[in-house]
């Protein structure tokens, strides 16, 4: 994997996962507890032997860059080993980047001095555990110019991303961008292949082809709309079934583009048996990890004419969180949380150094950073009522409340 550079786009500005986008870029938002999204693709890098990353940024990009100089910071520069974060330079013009295409070309001149013979290119805002190093070989062996990672995935689902149908060998014979009617699969009517935002491709060809797409003013500069339609016809594009690290079938990828996506894909983390497993010590998930002390439960006052017990049921805890004579069910909690006496959680998304007041109730939430729920608030039980107070609700019902500040 020595000439393999990876990119990982990490510029757009996430406007369907509003409060918890207002600040910080979609890469950067919290996940299970200890993590931020764009900390799994990293660790896929990682994991699959690739220590050439160029992380590319745009929207929003302090708290994703904080956390990468944080945490990202342990390769060798002297070995040609870097985790390094591109901001937009405006070296060709003064636009910011219109589409995933020109994001790259923008910074060919960056890419260059990389000296890679193969890049993989990443989408950074995706939860899933994946070998890169067996889709770049099975790249290089075919002989292909471009190869996709895909997943099948149902046909309502497919309307958000590139649906591709291919032949025997894998050869994809046709690509369309979130069609509005996806084609499904021969073999599964209820179900179309979609394109994960995983790319392969061969350095030099793939500068070609920025090159002339970017001349082209009918084109809108993107991978899945302007440059992969463009070369199915007369060159070889394969695609590549994903298979999860841990169960060896195709089912654990989310993208968690959306507050109801998220909440579900850390509601996923909660099961007794997850398909996404946090606990594979072959497979590490990397981070920051602040310095906080364990995670303390305390009171067990079960007598009384007002009893109070300190526990948490079918939970994730973070370091430095206490829950001090309140209930935590089905729920992850973070860093430095704080649960005061009385109070209930449950069904929630606790991000760090929130603090729950007495008596209060949260139930079916997201609550960000550092946000304050005052003694006997109830949030979650009536969304007229969450509503009046400037809260987000979903469609399916989840309460989400922006941070107070980072």
């Amino acid at each position: 994997m020595k000439n393999v550079l990876a990119l990982i786009l990490a510029g757009g500005k996430g406007t369907r996962l509003e409060p918890l986008t207002r600040d910080r870029a979609k890469p950067a938002v919290p996940f299970g507890g200890a993590y931020r999204i764009i900390d799994f693709a990293l660790s896929n890098c990682i994991n699959s032997g690739l220590r050439k990353v160029l992380v590319m940024t745009q929207y929003k990009a302090v708290s994703l860059d904080r956390h990468i100089n944080l945490g990202w910071r342990f390769l060798c520069r002297e070995l040609d080993e870097f985790i390094d974060i591109l901001p937009p330079q405006q070296r060709l013009h003064e636009d910011w980047y219109k589409g995933t295409a020109d994001a790259v070309y923008q910074n060919i001149y960056s890419i260059e001095q990389c000296r890679s013979d193969h890049l993989v290119i990443l989408a950074g805002d995706h939860i899933y555990k994946m070998d890169y190093s067996e889709l770049v070989r099975d790249h290089i062996e075919s002989g292909a110019v471009l190869t996709i990672g895909c997943i099948p995935c149902s046909l309502k689902e497919g309307t958000e991303f590139g649906v591709m149908q291919v032949d025997s060998s894998r050869r994809i014979v046709e690509f369309q961008e979130k069609p509005a009617e996806p084609k499904p699969m021969p073999d599964d009517p209820t179900r179309c292949l979609a394109s994960m935002g995983i790319y392969v491709f061969n350095t030099n060809f793939l500068f070609d082809r920025l090159i002339a797409d970017a001349s082209d003013v009918k084109s809108s500069h993107d991978f899945g709309k302007n440059i992969i339609p463009a070369l199915i016809d007369n060159h070889l594009v394969r695609a590549y079934p994903f298979r999860d690290k841990n169960t060896g079938d195709s089912h654990y990828w989310r993208d968690v583009g959306t507050l109801d996506a998220i909440y579900e894909a850390n509601m996923d983390l909660i099961a007794v048996d997850p398909e996404l497993n946090l606990y594979d010590n072959t497979w590490p998930l990397r981070s920051y990890q602040p310095n906080c002390p364990p995670p303390k439960f305390v009171f067990a006052q079960t007598t009384g004419p007002n009893p109070r017990v300190g526990h948490a049921l079918d939970s994730l805890i973070c370091g430095g969180s206490i829950v001090s004579g309140g209930t935590v069910q089905r729920s992850v909690v973070g860093y430095n949380v704080r649960l005061h006496s009385w109070s209930s959680v449950e069904d929630s998304i606790l991000f760090d150094g929130v603090d729950i007041g007495r008596n209060a109730r949260v139930r079916k939430a997201i609550i960000d950073k550092h946000v304050r729920i005052p003694s006997g608030v109830s949030i979650g039980f009536d969304p007229d009522e969450d509503r009046a107070r400037g809260y987000a609700v979903t469609e399916s019902g989840i309460v989400v409340i922006g941070k107070s500040d980072d």
